[in-house]
């Protein structure tokens, strides 16, 4: 492997944050919804995605937080702001 493609490909040190991500209520239920039925899908061999799935999860409000947004409510909200 040359030098520059070792630059290209570790760009990022695999531990620090790359992006910051605000969402609104009802991308944020979406969005651990997604994750949590990714998450439930996966089998045994798939143990390292596992892991960063979970730990994704586990940087979000907990599932009782997030069952407590009315996402048919937040939707309303949102076409109303909208026009």
């Amino acid at each position: 492997m040359s030098a520059m493609a070792s630059e290209e490909t570790h760009l990022i040190p695999a531990d620090e944050p790359v992006f910051d991500l605000r969402l609104t209520a009802a991308e944020l239920k979406v969005t651990f919804n997604a994750l949590k039925s990714y998450f439930d899908d996966f089998g045994r061999e798939e143990l390292d995605v596992i892991r960063v799935v979970r730990g994704v999860l586990e940087k979000l409000p907990g599932e009782h937080e997030i069952r407590a947004i009315d996402l048919d409510d937040e939707l309303r909200k949102l076409r109303a702001l909208r026009g």
